[in-house]
């Protein structure tokens, strides 16, 4: 008999991961009790089951998966410890290992059982967006069963709880961090007024590849923001400085303003919020 897996949020990225669980044949349940109405959108397009209240998913889930915002991962786990679940949990968020290890605590405290997740990609509706769900921990083999044969590639690592965030960290590292640092670039140049230069010295190609991804990334700045001071915290603990990544999780906050735009702004104006972050010009 298949297992029912509880949904925590089925934001953009979790909709998919549950909409790849229930075409495995297992049975996807979500809580929409104080969730908006675009969370209710995407659990419908991901046929999911509303249970309504969080205390009916945790008494109905055989595991649990955590797909939230970074700064939500320590007060959903809490919850969740809090009302005895006794399933394996995911922790499938934005987040350094440390604080993963932290939370392990708080599941296995509960009588639980505990599996670190780490989503590299976008969110996983097909098979074609190649979205990787790397697990580490004693039952990591039991999440990544529930995803086979979906368009959620799932790929055990390592029994040691912490490597699946580690490798999230690191990989998240360079992609979301070099695009606050070619937004800062672009930002210093415009301000000093040889952003032409610039661009022209970069070469046609290149110059237009950042101004489009950097301007396409607002959307998601407000994401990015919690997961560069994760990254940051990763590298601090690691022994190597987090400077970088907590500057990265600043330009992101500046971008904040972006979230809810529909459309993708002009270079100009995302230019604009990040040389004057109060909207004073």
């Amino acid at each position: 008999m298949s297992e029912t897996i509880g949904l925590i949020n089925p934001g953009a990225m979790g909709a998919s991961v549950g909409a790849a669980a229930a075409g495995t044949d297992h049975r996807v349940i979500w809580a929409s009790s104080g969730r908006s109405d675009a969370s209710r959108e995407r659990a419908d397009k991901a046929g999911l089951e509303d249970c309504v209240t969080l205390q009916r998913l945790i008494e109905q889930s055989d595991i649990i998966l955590s797909i939230c915002p970074p700064h939500a991962a320590e007060a959903v786990a809490g919850e969740i410890a809090a009302a005895g679940f006794s399933g394996t949990y995911l922790e499938g968020n934005a987040i350094s290992p440390k604080r993963t290890r932290k939370i392990e605590q708080l599941i296995l405290s509960s009588g639980g059982r505990f599996v670190d997740g780490g989503i590299i990609g976008g969110p996983a509706w097909r098979k074609e967006s190649n979205t990787r769900l790397y697990l580490s921990g004693e039952q990591a083999i039991d999440i990544a069963a529930c995803f086979s044969g979906s368009p959620l590639e799932a790929i055990v690592i390592s029994n040691q709880i912490g490597a699946a965030s580690a490798l999230k960290m690191t990989f998240a590292a360079y992609t979301k961090g070099s695009t606050a640092l070619l937004s800062a670039i672009l930002a210093v140049a415009e301000r000093s007024g040889v952003r032409a230069e610039l661009e022209r010295q970069w070469g046609d190609s290149f110059a237009e590849q950042t101004r489009n991804r950097v301007a396409a990334n607002t959307a998601k700045a407000w994401r990015f923001a919690g997961e560069m001071r994760e990254i940051s915290a990763t590298f601090t603990d690691a022994g190597i400085p987090g400077d970088f990544h907590e500057g990265a999780a600043e330009i992101f906050e500046r971008l904040s303003q972006f979230k809810d735009r529909t459309g993708v702004p002009a270079i100009e104006e995302v230019l604009d919020a990040l040389l004057d972050p109060s909207g004073s010009s």
